[in-house]
């Protein structure tokens, strides 16, 4: 079965626990080559996870050309740097979300991709392979719960590390580009439009200068959505989708653990139906599905505009918050 050569540019948790062996598991992805500036970890690493070439640098990584794509779990403010640096040398680019700090560095490298249209770049929101949100998306296409007319989400957890890479401003942290960005995503996910204004309220650690605490309403015209995130609560995740009919009720929207079971909900006027879907790795998924767009030469699952579009509205929530008003949403 033909596969695509990766290399993964640092050795990140996210990439080291859930990535790399999700992909190692997939049909169409075989990791190769992974690079660290440090050394050891990346000897560590590549040990442990059984990828054959390490490379001290991201460059060097580059220069190889027997990989095809890279995967990019860098903090948020190297995803756009590295992404553009990746799509010179000629390598196919998926990049962990957000996939920038800004709707002018998205569309940078929205315009760098244009330039290569041969090569596949896409922002990695795994939540859209699950099935759990494929079949939410098609009941509310299939009219299960008559109009569709808000969503209620929720995604928190704790973390006070003010060394954590989540906890510095200059890296693009904070709650709302951490785990806000999936709030938002799903909205503009099961709308299947995007927003025409947003209204925001944001608290700030005074320390780390990073938001805590933040909450947002998305007009959709034809219903709104509603969000919290927060980095200092609880973890906690959860969506409601509700129409006049029914509402579906999203047990794991983020984090669907692969080993697991996951669970969603259609409540209407007649009962609950609890659906149940078999274990499946949504990383593996989502390498599957861009390694078959390298491979077949088509259209990536989700277009980069999706991320441009996404990073419109985390900036428009945000100056939403500073200026106390709602914010419109430009085309």
């Amino acid at each position: 079965m033909a596969k695509v050569n990766w290399g993964v540019l640092s050795t990140a948790k996210i990439g080291r626990e859930k990535v790399i062996p999700a992909m190692q598991a997939g049909d169409h992805c075989n990791v190769v080559a992974i690079a660290s500036r440090d050394k050891e970890l990346g000897q560590r690493t590549a040990r442990q996870l059984g990828i054959p070439k390490v490379f001290a640098s991201y460059e060097e990584l580059l220069e190889d050309t027997s990989i095809d794509a890279v995967y990019i779990p860098l903090p948020n403010d190297l995803h756009v740097p590295w992404a553009l640096r990746a799509i010179e040398a000629g390598k196919h680019v998926l990049c962990e979300k957000p996939i920038g700090l800004s709707v002018a560095e998205a569309k940078q490298l929205q315009e760098a991709a244009d330039r290569h249209p041969k090569l596949k770049v896409m922002e990695a929101f795994m939540y859209r392979f699950h099935p759990q949100w494929v079949h939410a998306k098609q009941w509310v296409q299939q009219g299960r719960i008559g109009e569709l007319r808000t969503m209620d989400t929720f995604f928190s957890y704790h973390n006070v590390d003010p060394n954590n890479i989540r906890n510095r401003k200059e890296a693009g942290g904070g709650g709302l580009m951490d785990i806000g960005c999936y709030c938002i995503s799903w909205a503009r996910f099961i709308f299947g439009q995007e927003p025409v204004r947003v209204s925001g309220k944001l608290e700030y650690d005074p320390v780390t200068q990073t938001d805590t605490l933040a909450s947002g309403v998305l007009d959709f015209a034809t219903g709104t959505s509603v969000f919290t995130c927060s980095t200092r609560l609880m973890p906690y995740q959860r969506v409601n989708i509700l129409g006049t009919e029914a509402r579906i009720e999203i047990e794991i929207p983020a984090n669907a653990p692969p080993d697991k079971a996951t669970r969603i909900w259609l409540h209407s006027k007649s009962g609950t139906e609890e659906f149940s879907f078999d274990p499946v790795n949504q990383y593996t998924l989502q390498g599957d599905s861009f390694s078959k767009a390298i491979l077949q030469d088509g259209p990536v699952p989700v277009p980069l505009e999706d991320a441009v579009n996404n990073m419109k509205v985390i900036e428009a929530v945000v100056q939403s918050a500073k200026e106390k008003k709602w914010e419109q949403i430009l085309p």
